[in-house]
């Protein structure tokens, strides 16, 4: 259970910041870097539930509750001493990838083909999700750096994946299940000067 009596703590003041083992490390390190670009992730998606309703608004909240696992995964670096823990670590699992696969699948299922890239935007929420996609992929270039140098839990890389394309489904749905995407026209603007 989470209890914040205080919110300022002082303990930050010389740029450092505990992760979820106790350990402090500088407010740069790759492993803040990756969670802080997650919690950044959330937020803009708070942002995108605004021009949401219904069952969309609902599968976006349940990725907000992802996002803080995720979050609470990527911010506990010893993986190995999970089992000995005093309490056992929020690990994100394949069950979650597996949902937003079926989610994915579910949508794009009534979309017509891309025939070319599609620009982001359209409609409000189109474009609030857009910005989500590409916030997720950074937070997976993060994640994925992250294990290059340390540990990641691969079904937190894993989810990060599947969550940008999630959201570039997502887009092209709010667009009129695609049909007022904007596409890329190819080298469209040349002959302007």
């Amino acid at each position: 259970m989470v209890v914040l009596n205080k919110i300022y703590t002082r303990t930050g003041d010389k740029g450092t910041t505990a992760l979820g083992n106790n350990d402090r490390v500088a407010k740069y390190a790759p492993r803040v870097a990756a969670y802080g670009t997650v919690d950044e992730l959330n937020a803009q998606l708070g942002v995108a539930r605004l021009a949401a309703s219904g069952d969309v608004d609902t599968a976006l909240m349940r990725i907000q509750n992802d996002l803080f696992d995720l979050g609470a995964d990527l911010c506990r670096p010893d993986m190995e001493a999970d089992a000995t823990a005093e309490y056992p670590p929020l690990r994100m699992v394949q069950a979650q990838v597996d949902r937003l696969e079926r989610e994915i699948d579910a949508m794009n299922a009534n979309l017509a083909p891309l025939r070319s890239f599609v620009l982001p935007g359209g409609s409000a929420l189109a474009a609030h999700l857009h910005v989500c996609r590409t916030v997720a992929r950074r937070a997976e270039r993060l994640a994925v750096e992250l294990a290059s140098e340390d540990q990641a839990n691969p079904a937190a890389i894993m989810y990060l994946n599947r969550l940008s394309d999630w959201f570039f489904v997502a887009a092209r749905v709010a667009n009129d299940n695609g049909a007022d995407d904007v596409l890329w026209v190819p080298g469209a603007n040349r002959g302007e000067g």
